[in-house]
């Protein structure tokens, strides 16, 4: 027999090098068709009827379909959206487990479950086929050569610098890489790019989204594109866009090849809603596959969605099989294509119960007790826009979480803001206050200045507002709380004082954000001072705004990249900076974690932490091993020099320079114990104590 019953025990669609078995889930469907198309996915030549259903899942198995070929369901049940079902057995959908898709999505009416423009908006019915216009599921071979080298490199959490970066805008201007992989998955992994990891010092490289996603119709009526890739379809199939050929194999070789150069592979996976938006959407998959599964519906009107995300809807993680989904998506992105770990977009939504968000969801649990995901890096975005959405330090101790309280500290104090000396020296040691329970270290906390969403470190310090008007929005879009400085001049100028103190500025945050305790994470283009022109909201810019601009290599004082290089050479030579402990100050036996400093080497008291309009922090982190040498750091955010001393330590008589980002180049001076000196206006200093 050609067709046969199959199998349930494997979603998707799964060649076993004779046949392919098929299967779907869907609790509330009546019947399942597949789908065959012919090698264009232009038409559609048969369809089967899934001939069984075991625990909600419909399968069956074709002996004579093999990779290639090209498929979609189509799912018969009710159109009831006052129920929450909204099935529209004329859409073709795609596949929940497709591996890889076929050809865009072409936008039309015919894609929307009801008829648009009617006056009962999506309580009315259309009976179009949309299949011309879909992308289609292929079915695919999983093997792949990985060779004998291949070694995941394993960083280390304290280790870790990551660097984010978007797959086409890291390398689509970069001369340096070959024109046929600029803008692809094979440009990451480049000579020229992975040169330029390795002379940075980064570690791990975290990846926008790659799954595969479409362009909003709202973008595309507008002639601009979802860049970012926050809109996914298939969280299994790699975005074919950043591919010239097989995307899977070419998204695989360039993990490998940046596994045999030392460097992680992250990428931020995006569970928390899909491409098909609010009850107003298209239906591409899930809507139409088991609406009232797969999405948190309103329990009072089940016609429309709890929408956490700020996206029109939210992916119901509480369901077993959509649970399900979202941990074999995890594992297959660890088990075949080797990635090293994940940043979750809005994480908040994916550990909701229905009481709210819950340590103990569910998708936490899962996630706890997998043993693949056990030895890959998580890392959440601890919010979401719902009720109680901000968790910042309330995940597990498996995770560590973006910390925004960090960014928006050093935001504020190096944009000249008074009294915050308190707080910085928070966010400085790791934020104890956020972070320190339940067997959690500094490495809990993710710091950054800078992501893909807001402005580059360069518009930081050179617009007070955005200048999102490409985006087509009238300035709305994007966030209007920045704690920028322009310096006087709102973008750029020729003025050579204004141009100085930006480039002082950007030098300390990175020199901030490399000495702090906890994870460092820089943006790609950062080290070149790449601009966005003040866009702080570049998600549709798939252009000369949300490229990087590589320009600024080789310009003094644009070219960072010796000065990171330096910073993160320092975060090695330093083991107190990748504490596994928390700090304590004074010890009874006179030893000590951390000494905070007055001016005069003093430790500091209570009256000096709220010194008015505070802008000097001085501290000593002791080394953790005896051998060691302990470092004196030194932040100055005020506006004129001020002076100070160096402090006197038992075994400590010399105190090396080993960072004033006032200086071109870093070159090591030496001071003697209790040298008065001066902290120049807005800089960072540190030294090495000698015996």
């Amino acid at each position: 027999m050609r067709l046969a019953a199959g199998t349930h025990a494997r979603l998707g669609a799964t060649w076993d090098g004779r046949g392919t078995n098929f299967a779907l889930f869907s609790a509330n469907a009546e019947k399942v068709e597949l789908c065959l198309f012919d090698s264009q996915g232009r038409r559609e030549i048969e369809r089967i009827e899934l001939p069984e259903r075991t625990e909600d899942v419909w399968h069956g198995y074709l002996n004579d379909v093999s990779p290639g070929q090209l498929y979609g369901y189509r799912v018969y049940g009710p159109y009831e959206p006052e129920r929450g079902h909204r099935f529209n057995a004329n859409k073709l959908l795609l596949d929940p487990y497709a591996k890889r898709l076929a050809g865009r999505l072409v936008w039309s009416d015919a894609h929307f479950a009801y008829r648009a423009g009617s006056p009962r908006e999506d309580l009315s019915f259309d009976r179009r086929d949309n299949a011309r216009g879909m992308p289609k599921a292929v079915v695919i071979d999983e093997t792949f050569n990985w060779g004998r080298r291949e070694m995941r490199p394993q960083i280390p959490w304290e280790d870790t610098i990551i660097y984010e970066a978007h797959v086409k805008g890291l390398t689509n201007k970069r001369d340096d890489v070959p024109p046929n992989l600029r803008g692809t998955y094979g440009g990451l992994s480049s000579p020229a790019m992975i040169k330029h990891l390795k002379r940075l010092g980064v570690t791990t490289i975290e990846l926008l989204p790659i799954h595969a996603f479409i362009d909003d119709r709202m973008l595309v009526e507008k002639k601009l594109v979802n860049y970012w890739g926050y809109n996914t379809i298939s969280f299994f199939a790699p975005e074919q866009r950043y591919a010239q050929d097989n995307p899977l194999d070419a998204f695989r070789t360039t993990v490998a090849r940046l596994h045999d150069a030392g460097i992680e592979v992250m990428l931020d996976v995006v569970y928390n809603h899909t491409a098909e938006g609010n009850h107003l959407g298209p239906t591409l998959c899930y809507r139409g596959i088991d609406n009232a599964s797969y999405y948190w519906l309103q329990p009072d009107n089940p016609r429309f969605y709890d929408d956490f995300t700020g996206c029109g809807s939210s992916v119901n993680l509480t369901h077993p099989r959509v649970l399900q989904m979202v941990m074999d998506s995890l594992r297959y992105w660890v088990e075949v294509c080797h990635v090293d770990g994940f940043r979750f977009d809005l994480a908040t939504t994916l550990a909701r119960e229905k009481h709210g968000f819950d340590r103990r969801s569910g998708f936490l649990t899962a996630i706890r007790q997998d043993p693949v995901l056990a030895g890959v890096k998580l890392v959440a975005e601890p919010w979401d826009v719902g009720l109680g959405g901000y968790q910042v330090g309330a995940f597990p101790s498996q995770w560590s979480e973006w910390n925004d309280r960090y960014r928006s500290a050093m935001r504020r104090y190096w944009s000249g803001e008074g009294s915050l000396i308190g707080e910085v020296s928070s966010r400085m040691t790791g934020s104890s206050d956020i972070f320190n329970h339940d067997g959690r270290t500094q490495r809990a906390s993710v710091n950054h200045v800078t992501v893909h969403d807001g402005f580059t470190l360069a518009d930081l310090f050179a617009y007070n507002s955005k200048h999102n008007e490409a985006n087509g929005e009238d300035n709305r879009d994007g966030s209007n709380d920045n704690h920028s400085n322009n310096f006087g001049h709102e973008g750029p100028t020729d003025d050579a004082v204004i141009n100085a103190l930006r480039r002082q500025s950007r030098k300390n945050q990175l020199a901030c954000l490399f000495l702090a305790q906890g994870l460092p994470l820089l943006l790609a283009g950062d080290e070149v001072g790449n601009s966005q022109h003040g866009n702080n909201n570049a998600y549709c810019q798939d252009n000369e705004v949300g490229w990087i601009d590589w320009s600024g290599m080789g310009r003094e004082g644009d070219d960072l990249i010796d000065f990171i290089a330096h910073m993160t050479e320092l975060r090695r030579r330093f083991g107190q900076i990748r504490a596994r402990r928390w700090l304590d100050g004074r010890r009874s036996d006179g030893s000590f974690g951390v000494l905070w400093l007055t001016p005069s080497a003093e430790e500091m008291t209570q009256t000096d932490w709220t010194f008015p309009d505070g802008r000097f922090l001085a501290y000593v982190l002791a080394p953790v091993e005896q051998e060691q040498a302990p470092i004196f750091i030194v932040l100055n955010a005020a506006p004129e020099e001020i002076g100070f001393k160096l402090p006197k330590l038992a075994e400590t008589r010399t105190w090396q320079q080993v960072l004033d980002t006032t200086q071109a180049q870093q070159k090591p001076v030496d001071f003697a114990s209790g040298a008065d000196l001066k902290a120049p206006p807005r800089s960072v200093l540190a030294y090495a104590g000698l015996s």
